[in-house]
């Protein structure tokens, strides 16, 4: 007599079903890995923009403050701020008796390309004084304006110290 077995039924995958599953997918991701960093990028230099714009108008709203006179200034000053940190921790209001301070930005917000960690924000930004022409940024006695201290161009190919 003869016993019938019941007929093998495959269960799992082969080993090289396992192989070309995983190269498959190794193929997508290193197709998705430079969109990934392109995103990135992208949302670092609306980051970028973002920061140079809420300082920018910090700066010119601590020079139309001085020029009305609410700030005092010395008569060989430009009416720009003294330093970044000026914006935040703010001045006093000559035009107020109680000595109210007025604030220009809540915080001075990091460049989003700076690599080092322990720097505090204002020390991210590269700063330009009133006195430096714009093809040769130099530090002053004020803060005419900032720009990015990195060196990588961005994707407009314009290089970000000159944003």
């Amino acid at each position: 007599m003869r016993v019938m077995h019941p007929p093998r039924c495959a269960h799992g995958f082969t080993l090289i079903e396992l192989v070309v599953s995983l190269a498959i997918v190794g193929i997508l991701v290193m197709g998705l890995l430079p969109l990934a960093q392109l995103a990135n990028q992208r949302a670092k230099e609306q980051e970028l923009r973002s920061a140079l714009r809420e300082i920018r108008n910090a700066i010119d709203a601590y020079k139309k403050a001085s020029d009305e006179g609410r700030i005092e200034k010395k008569a060989d000053m430009s009416g720009y701020p003294p330093s970044l940190s000026a914006l935040e921790e703010g001045v006093k209001d000559a035009k107020k008796p109680d000595g109210k301070k007025i604030y220009f930005i809540r915080r001075v917000p990091r460049d989003p390309f700076f690599d080092q960690a322990d720097a505090s924000a204002t020390q991210t930004w590269g700063l330009r004084s009133y006195e430096s022409g714009p093809e040769d940024p130099r530090r002053g006695d004020d803060v005419f304006d900032v720009h990015s201290t990195s060196p990588r161009t961005g994707l407009n190919g314009v290089p970000y110290r000159k944003w």
